[in-house]
């Protein structure tokens, strides 16, 4: 096995030019996840940085050392995202030109930021692939310097500062670090720092299942690379890793953990809890294999202060809806049941009174036929190990009760879809309502209805507000309008009658 020089690779990191433009990130305490996993937690704020992220300390520290000549001629890069910013701040800064390849798909606020900082930004193909083959041909026709984004002595050395600040920060009592994996120049410049000074930290990388480069080539003895790549971690949606930065983590990672896109929501949503910072999925991979590593210790295990790096905070706001919506999930403090009950009224208030005094977060339902009704409904619970009994206690009432949350094409798809026409919805009443948001107000709503009518129709999904929104179709009789008029006034929830609404008729009706 080739070794990489680490008293080499230590000094450069001391010699490190990055304070230029990098700030020292805080390393903050994080209370509600120490209580959490039952070791004190530390998160380290690189997404406090002047680009929110830590790129731009691995890219200042090389444009810095190239000789004049080199920065002379301009650099390049290809990126999507973080590694753009740090390049194009650096060269700002040095007075050097940029120009930064980016896939002609790159979100308009990244392309923006990038152009904020003054370099020229050519948009490239609907790849990374692409763009990266085409900043090679500029580099090559334009004699600029390409600076890779992780397989660079430099590009390491510039993010290995940030174990510098963490032995400075905390001399003493570091049980582990856990560091966000890309292409591995963050974890190789971390872990030969703190390794070569104190080898008995733990250095754990953490990737996501669908993006796991590293963990898949630390294992075979080789670099592989991935025929798919996931994308929701953008920031670490790397094919194959860098040869460099391989042959280090070789040397001194102690293991790689793998986490689902549920769990780095649920991460995100840890981060917000403590800082109030959105963190991208990529920034927060670190608090996600972190939560994960420690569920597997032993009770009581002495583990010593954990430390994770929040390593950006580039998040598109269009994904955040997703990230709330898979959160709970993530903290398996959700849970998402398919029920069949029977169809007849009665049958619906049933259920509820089943569930008990738990909070619904999603309630879908659509009648089907006049045997039996499919319900899709999550249920928010303290951890899974409520869900089982509550099974259990659904199956020992006659219902047919399956457990989705694991289930991808649910969580993504069936969940907005259950729906449609039924033809069998006699005198159907169409009605939007503003719930209360606390427990208790659906079954105030069943047990105030007449028992003879019969619920056709019911959406309802926590959205966080003071009150739940609730789209409700119910059988009322034409003899029982004057009663109904009488149930809807004497309810005290807002409603609406939507019999009029178009997307009523067309889709539904």
């Amino acid at each position: 096995m080739s070794t990489l020089p680490s008293r080499d690779l230590l000094e450069r990191i001391l010699t490190a030019l990055v304070y230029d433009v990098a700030i020292e990130s805080p390393l903050e305490a994080a209370p509600k996840l120490s209580r959490r996993v039952g070791s004190p937690v530390w998160l380290k704020r690189e997404d406090l940085q002047p680009v929110f992220s830590f790129k731009l300390r691995g890219a200042y520290n090389k444009l810095a050392h190239l000789d004049p000549g080199a920065r002379a001629r301009g650099v390049i890069a290809a990126s999507a995202g973080n590694h753009a910013q740090g390049v194009a701040l650096a060269a700002r800064e040095l007075g050097c030109d940029a120009v930064i390849v980016m896939p002609v798909t790159t979100p308009a606020i990244k392309v923006d930021a990038v152009r904020t900082l003054e370099a020229q930004v050519v948009l490239h193909g609907d790849s990374f692939e692409e763009a990266y083959a085409h900043s090679q041909a500029l580099a090559h026709s334009e004699g600029r310097v390409y600076i890779h984004p992780y397989d660079d002595l430099d590009v390491i050395a510039g993010q290995g500062t940030i174990g510098l600040e963490l032995l400075r920060q905390m001399p003493r009592g570091m049980g582990a670090v856990f560091v966000p994996v890309g292409g591995g120049g963050l974890i190789a410049g971390i872990a030969a720092y703190l390794k070569r000074l104190q080898p008995g930290i733990r250095i754990i990388g953490v990737e996501p299942v669908d993006a796991d480069a590293m963990c898949q080539s630390l294992a075979a003895g080789h670099r592989v690379r991935l025929e798919r790549v996931g994308l929701f971690a953008d920031g670490v949606a790397v094919s194959q890793v860098g040869e460099l930065t391989f042959d280090l983590c070789r040397q001194f990672v102690d293991e790689v953990v793998l986490v689902n896109t549920d769990e780095l929501c649920a991460a995100i949503k840890d981060v917000f809890e403590e800082t109030r910072s959105v963190l991208e999925p990529a920034g927060a991979l670190a608090v996600a294999g972190l939560k994960a590593w420690a569920a597997r210790q032993a009770p009581g295990a002495a583990t010593g202060n954990l430390v994770a790096i929040l390593s950006g905070a580039n998040a598109n706001f269009d994904r955040l809806r997703f990230v709330a919506e898979r959160a709970e999930l993530g903290e398996r403090r959700e849970a998402i049941l398919a029920v069949t009950i029977p169809e007849r009224p009665g049958s619906f208030k049933a259920f509820c009174e089943l569930i008990g005094q738990r909070s619904i977060t999603e309630f879908n339902y659509r009648l089907a036929d006049l045997q039996q009704a499919h319900i899709f409904v999550g249920l928010q619970m303290a951890d899974r190990s409520e869900l089982g009994p509550l099974l259990a206690r659904l199956r020992a009432e006659g219902l047919e009760a399956q457990d989705l949350s694991d289930n991808e094409m649910a969580k993504l798809h069936v969940r907005h879809l259950v729906g449609g026409r039924a033809p069998g919805a006699a005198h159907e009443r169409i009605y939007r309502f503003e719930f209360p948001e606390r427990p208790g107000a659906l079954l105030r709503f069943l047990e105030r209805m007449n028992r003879g009518w019969n619920i056709s129709l019911f959406h309802y999904r926590n959205h966080g507000a003071d009150y739940g929104r609730v789209l409700a179709g119910i059988q009322v009789p034409p003899e029982d309008q004057a009663a109904f008029q009488g149930f809807l006034d004497g309810l005290g929830y807002r409603f609406v009658d939507e019999a009029d609404n178009p997307a009523y008729r067309l889709f539904l009706a």
